[in-house]
């Protein structure tokens, strides 16, 4: 069994949540290549697919919305479980979920989670700062490991269960 976890992250907020979910995925015995979006030139390879986004004011980033969109025949043969990073405050806006769930349903995937992100004043560009100052967000790392931990632990038990009719792999 053969994974791709792929993901775009602006400051290594949502890259750290991809690390854990290839991590997991490890752990449980599936072989994982974590790459860039852009790096992605076919799925052929893979028997799963979990692509994350770095959300901002509601939108996934380009590189990871691009590969779901120019991909999404490709990905529709495969099970893909979407997630987005980014809120501080809670994962209950559904302005935080649209574009995620909207790129789900049009590659048919299994899941899409929202999980809270990191925001920390080092690496922000003045607008950024200026923006967070506005809005009132609160600087820290709120990312919920072990919620991730376990959201990529039942995608394993899933793949280990081969729902799909996946193919047994040697």
């Amino acid at each position: 069994m053969k994974a791709l976890v792929t993901v775009s992250s602006r400051h290594g907020g949502t890259e750290g949540i991809a690390d854990a979910i290839a991590e997991a995925l490890r752990s449980a015995g599936i072989e994982v290549d974590a790459v860039p979006p852009e790096a992605v030139v076919s799925l052929d390879q893979y028997e799963a697919v979990i692509v994350g986004s770095a959300v901002y004011m509601g939108r996934w980033l380009g590189p990871a919305r691009d590969l779901v969109r120019g991909h999404a025949d490709e990905l529709r043969t495969h099970p893909v479980w979407l997630f987005s990073s980014g809120p501080v405050t809670g994962v209950d806006d559904p302005a935080d979920a649209a574009e995620g769930n909207r790129l789900l349903e049009l590659v048919e995937g299994r899941e899409h989670r929202v999980f809270a992100g990191r925001l920390e004043r080092d690496g922000l560009g003045f607008t950024e700062r200026v923006i967070v100052r506005m809005i009132r967000s609160p600087w820290g790392d709120y990312r919920p490991w072990e919620s991730i931990r376990t959201w990529a632990a039942g995608i394993a038990a899933s793949l280990d269960n081969r729902p799909n009719g996946l193919p047994q792999t040697a």
